[in-house]
């Protein structure tokens, strides 16, 4: 229990369902019983109004039924309740109600009964406003310097300013260039309204300047005014705070002095009368409400602040005096004399619960148990300490923190591809094109020896596949563990048997040292019934119509690889090579290789690069052009509303035939912007497959160990998303430069050279392609990817990976020649219209 917690003096919770904000709760002796107590008020959104005279029997009762004196449902939602001199010919208080459109004022009277139930109370309206404009917020005083009565102004959605003299309307004033309304208050002593705008600063007018400046109903200004007959409205002072207010209170010492308090998001101020900074504070927590109040101490200002952590803190100026916890976030806060007990602290929260509480301590009852003295062996508690420490460093030294194979076996995560397609398909998009786009199930079975908390298996597929769902949680308590499965998909989900082609623009071929395999054994599923003889040749159809042809040579140990676009060789050539590894396994052959001896496609991936930054550079001039027809069409929304505004109208000089070509702007660009988007998604799809298959070919061009592998992929294919503020090029670039001034490089004058920390779109894609042309031509000759940057392998070995490719007279009818010291070749390459599916393997996690 909190030794700091309010103490509860008298609660209830009020209603049903019912909300309420900081105006609906006032403290005041609202039945004018003359004896100095207060009763609460509490106006609901609802339209409910009770008023309370709270008489706990003892300290914490709940309400009781005589504490509610009076229970009204008013039909409109109640905005704010204040309790003033509002009826003409009197000084009697009464109550004001604002509503959206509407303001009342009503007389509470009591009146003793003749029976046991005792005095009965009645509300009477005394007269009533009906608003022309919705309300936002309400403040009440003596403007002018009036004595013995208070006028009410309200302030509009809309940011005008409506002056009630009791029970006539007096006059309505915009504040100029009022977006949102902000919290209003009233300064008795500079007689000025204060309000916050939505340009973050706080602003000061003097009542004076309100009452004969430019009627609201006239915002323009007309020819008398110009030459000096009438007056505009001018702020009296501003004070920029940088922050949106949640509340305005005026706080005065004596007639001679007064403080302005704003509440604000993360500060509250204390400003001077003429607006300069008295001092502020900043708030540790968000606040909710707040309620300055002059201390007993002279010159000096309590504050109450509520914040959203359910504490209330007590400030003298900018020092912490006091922090006490609440049942509930309060969302108003008063302080009033309640059954002769002074300072009560009254709470409301958003949801009903309506508090009476006081400052205090709980006393501990807890007293320690004495403890029996006796004296210490200090020299046995070496020798036990010593064998603590000699059993936790072998337990670390011999299996770790934590067994590696309880490890593994407190949650197992496996999968199970369907082999067959869903009977419905249960993809999003049914057709692809002239396809059916199919669908499989994936079974995912966890396995838990021990219980686990909160277990989430998030599932990841690489576009364009999608997943039906791919977050599942399940509630477990225990100690938090991750586990990884991966499995493959079948390549039918994405490919279909099609016609082989003899020619093609992109041509791969494969070395092995085993014999060539008979193709419909390794693809099984692929065989095309038009055909006789598929053993060597064979043919695929992606979903959306790309080709792609493999042909297994009959003289040599060598399989060909062709497509007429250079991205959709990756998936079967990747396919193959697993295939084939697959295929020896099982035969007990585990000396079988694959490699690459042809020279590296770098011009077509660079082709491909470059497209994909061109649509990125797209994309960014589209949305800054978007941007300004954007910020033109509200310029012209704002001039357009302001001539709809005008009692005298006046001529549009054609701004509503500007504001609609502008919004035509606006949509074919956002349109574009949408295109071009689209088209990114795709080609960094195409990119992405691209640079799989350069990674492929590296590896089995240098013979790179899985390690080095994964370390190209961790440089080429850092991001699963491309966006404008980090792209695919920078992003690469950064991890190229970082592997060849360190595994990489040359020399120790490289390693010294600093990256950019900071990363940018770059200007165009030739350093990129640069470097990874340099990066290829060090792992030609003889350099090593690590980690360490203290492992560089010395570079003086020439690796054998310039070698051409030699023709085979039955893969293709011409032969090929090609110069034996070439290391890249340009191509021409065509760009794919529709994106290739790429396939990699799904991801299971479970958290």
């Amino acid at each position: 229990m909190s030794l700091f917690k309010a103490r509860d003096w008298w609660s209830t919770v009020l209603g049903e369902k019912e909300e309420f904000d900081q105006g609906c709760l006032c403290l005041a002796d609202v039945d004018n019983t003359g004896n100095g107590q207060d009763k609460v008020i509490v106006g609901s959104f609802m339209g409910y109004l009770r008023i309370f005279d709270p008489h706990p029997v003892k300290t914490g009762d709940g309400a009781q039924a005589e504490d509610l004196l009076l229970e009204v449902h008013l039909r409109d939602p109640i905005l704010q309740v204040e309790v003033g001199k509002f009826v003409s010919g009197t000084e009697m208080l009464h109550l004001a109600v604002l509503h959206s459109r509407k303001l009342c004022v009503y007389s509470v009277s009591g009146s003793l009964g003749n029976v046991e139930h005792g005095t009965q109370y009645q509300i009477k309206l005394m007269y009533e406003h009906n608003l022309q404009r919705t309300a936002c917020n309400m403040t009440y005083g003596s403007f002018g310097g009036v004595k013995g009565r208070d006028l009410i102004c309200i302030q509009s959605m809309d940011g005008m300013l409506m002056v009630f003299e009791q029970e006539s309307y007096a006059f309505g004033r915009f504040l100029p260039g009022s977006l949102l309304p902000g919290p209003l208050a009233y300064s008795s002593r500079t007689d000025s309204f204060i309000t916050v705008s939505s340009c973050r600063q706080v602003e000061s007018y003097k009542y004076q300047v309100l009452a004969f400046a430019t009627d609201a109903d006239k915002r323009q200004e007309t020819e008398q005014q110009k030459l000096g007959s009438g007056k505009r409205l001018v702020v009296d002072w501003t004070l920029n705070i940088g922050e949106q207010a949640l509340d305005i209170c005026i706080v005065s010492f004596n007639q001679s002095a007064s403080s302005v308090f704003v509440l604000g998001e993360r500060n509250f101020f204390c400003l001077k009368d003429n607006g300069q900074i008295r001092f502020m504070k900043k708030l540790d927590c968000s606040p909710s409400c707040f309620l300055p109040y002059c201390s007993v101490s002279e010159g000096t200002i309590n504050t109450l602040i509520g914040n959203h952590n359910n504490m209330l803190h007590v400030y003298q100026d900018v020092t912490l005096k006091w922090a006490t916890q609440l049942p509930h976030i309060p969302v108003a806060v008063r302080v009033g004399c309640l059954h002769d007990l002074k300072g009560v602290i009254v709470t409301l929260s958003d949801d009903g619960h309506l508090q009476c509480s006081y400052l205090g301590t709980d006393p501990s009852l807890f007293q320690a148990p004495k403890v029996e003295s006796r004296e210490l062996n200090y020299d046995e508690l070496d020798i036990e300490l010593k064998e603590l420490q000699k059993i936790i460093k072998d337990v670390n030294k011999s299996q770790g923190v934590w067994p590696m194979t309880e490890r593994e076996d407190d949650l197992k995560v496996s999968a199970v591809v369907s082999p067959n397609f869903d009977s419905v398909s249960q993809s999003t998009d049914v057709e692809v094109g002239a396809d059916l786009a199919p669908s499989v199930t994936v079974k995912v079975t966890l396995q838990n020896r021990v219980t686990l908390q909160k277990i989430r298996l998030s599932v990841y597929v690489q576009p364009p596949l999608v997943l039906t769902c791919d977050q599942f949680t399940f509630e477990f308590m225990g100690i938090p563990r991750v586990s990884q499965c991966k499995f493959r998909l079948p390549l039918k989900l994405i490919c279909l048997p099609g016609q082989p082609s003899k020619t093609a623009s992109h041509k791969l071929t494969i070395d092995t040292n085993k014999s060539p395999v008979s193709l419909l054994s390794l693809f099984p599923g692929f065989a095309n019934q038009s055909e006789d003889d598929q053993v060597n040749v064979m043919g695929f159809r992606f979903l959306g119509g790309s080709r792609v042809t493999l042909l297994a040579s009959k003289t040599s140990q060598r399989y060909r690889i062709q497509s007429e676009q250079f991205e959709d060789l990756w998936l079967i050539t990747n396919e193959l090579i697993i295939r084939l590894q697959e295929y020896f396994e099982k035969q007990g052959i585990k000396d079988f290789a694959c490699s690459f001896s042809g020279s590296m496609p770098l011009q077509e991936y660079f082709e491909l690069i470059d497209h994909h930054f061109e649509l990125r550079i797209n994309g960014e001039k589209l949305e800054e052009l978007l941007s300004e027809r954007a910020v033109q069409f509200r310029a012209i929304q704002r001039r357009l509303l302001t001539r709809f505004k005008d009692k005298t109208p006046a001529p549009l000089q054609h701004l509503d035939t500007l504001l609609d070509g502008t919004y035509k702007q606006v949509i074919s660009l956002a349109d574009a912007v949408e295109e071009n988007q689209d088209n990114l998604f795709q080609s960094f799809t195409r990119l992405k497959s691209a640079t799989h298959l350069v990674i492929l070919l590296i590896g089995l061009w240098q013979k790179l160990s899985a390690d080095q592998i994964a370390i190209l992929e961790a440089a080429f294919l850092p991001l699963q998303q491309d966006t404008q503020e980090l792209g695919w090029e920078e992003t690469v670039d950064a991890a190229i430069s970082h592997l060849l001034k360190t595994c990489l490089s040359k020399s120790s004058k490289e390693q010294a050279l600093n990256l950019s920390s900071q990363l940018s779109i770059p200007k165009d894609t030739s350093r990129l392609k640069k470097h990874i042309t340099l990066l290829c031509d060090r792992l030609a000759k003889g350099g090593r990817l690590c980690l360490s940057t203290d492992a560089a392998a010395p570079q003086t070995m020439v690796m054998p990976g310039g070698c051409a490719t030699i023709p085979e007279s039955d893969l293709e009818e011409r032969s090929v020649e090609q110069d034996s010291t070439e290391l890249f070749t340009n191509r021409k390459h065509l760009i794919m219209e529709t994106p290739m599916p790429e396939v990699s393997p799904l991801q299971g996690v479970s958290e």
